[in-house]
């Protein structure tokens, strides 16, 4: 025999072989969906109801009394008994500047008073007697005046060099330490009262029409754990031409939990939309998508949604469902592309 038409037909089987096999797993493939057995789940229809709509907006928490502390003259510091942390009652002791030379200054101005006066008196005793005339007598009042206004000008300038706390609270930062030079507008601290705190956020110029002082707003704080109705205290009557923002300020309730600067959030109302809920059973969340189960004719079919607000159990769904449509809320573990399903409710 010719090896070469041997050689032939080996191949010609072989082909018909693989072809054979293929045939039967796609028959295998086709005919398998219908032979699964019915898996038995729970189902949710889906209904169209009215929503409350609202949007979040992010805001910072803020002390309303807050203070830079800075000097107003110069000097060199003495004494600074504070730390940040550090708590303060209102005209407590914060910072002591050395002010020897204002104090020098003070004593000669006071010296020129008294020799003012002596003159005066001296005057009035010789006016009496005819030995002087009214108008020295003026001219030494009206000097005695200016040493008096010189003598308030240097004890004022001399108590600039102790500063005690506008208000109580604690101390949130420090800039300078004993030994450091103080100079005017100088920052050396900061203070802020936490137990009167605020909440601050920019609003979007669409929405800043619609809120007054006054208005309640919730208000949450997830570092702290924390969660209440706030009141609008401010809103500014300018938005911010680069932004499109205006700011608003809440009052917010005092708690040992609240710190300055943390991040919170508003929920401002919108009015009311009809929306579509399912339960959260339903979700399966698959990376950063989420799906559902959806059931069409006694099968389930996967299908990809887009979420929105969750609210307790239930989860707003903003697309990939219709009102009427069925969703499978338990017994989707296992279940398939396709599967037949056996459905309760």
């Amino acid at each position: 025999m010719n090896p070469l038409r041997h050689t032939s037909r080996l191949l010609v089987l072989v082909f018909c072989t693989i072809a054979l096999l293929g045939c039967k797993e796609e028959r295998g493939k086709q005919t398998g969906g219908q032979d699964r057995a019915a898996v038995p789940v729970r189902v949710f229809t889906v209904t169209e109801e009215q929503a409350a709509s609202g949007r979040e907006i992010m805001g910072t928490v803020q002390a309303l009394e807050k203070a830079v502390i800075a000097a107003r003259i110069s000097g060199h510091i003495t004494e600074l008994p504070v730390v940040p942390g550090s708590k303060v009652d209102k005209g407590g002791l914060l910072v002591r500047i050395n002010a020897s030379d204002i104090t020098a200054k003070l004593l000669q101005a006071k010296a020129q008073l008294a020799q003012v006066e002596r003159n005066l008196e001296r005057e009035r005793g010789l006016l009496k007697k005819n030995a002087s005339t009214p108008e020295t007598v003026k001219t030494l009042e009206d000097a005695r005046r200016i040493a008096l206004a010189s003598v308030g000008e240097v004890q004022t300038m001399l108590d600039y060099a102790t500063i005690t706390a506008p208000f109580a609270g604690i101390i949130t930062g420090k800039n300078a330490d004993v030994g450091d030079l103080a100079a005017p507008g100088k920052p050396l601290l900061e203070i802020e009262n936490p137990q009167n705190l605020q909440v601050v956020a920019d609003i979007p110029e669409s929405m800043i029409l619609k809120i007054k002082v006054g208005d309640a707003v919730p208000v949450s704080i997830p570092a702290a754990g924390f969660s209440t109705v706030c009141t609008v205290a401010e809103v500014s009557p300018a938005a911010d031409p680069l932004s499109r923002t205006a700011p608003i300020k809440l009052s917010l309730p005092s708690s040992p939990d609240i710190r300055s600067g943390q991040f919170a959030r508003l929920s401002l109302s919108q009015g009311s939309q009809n929306t579509l809920f399912i339960p959260r059973s339903a979700l399966l969340p698959f990376g950063q998508m989420e799906r559902i189960y959806l059931v069409r004719d006694g099968r389930a079919w996967l299908r990809l949604v887009r979420t929105g607000t969750v609210t307790g159990d239930r989860v707003e769904i903003l697309a990939g469902l219709s009102p009427g449509d069925e969703v499978v809320v338990t017994g989707t573990k296992g279940l398939t592309d396709g599967q037949p399903l056996t459905t309760t409710r």
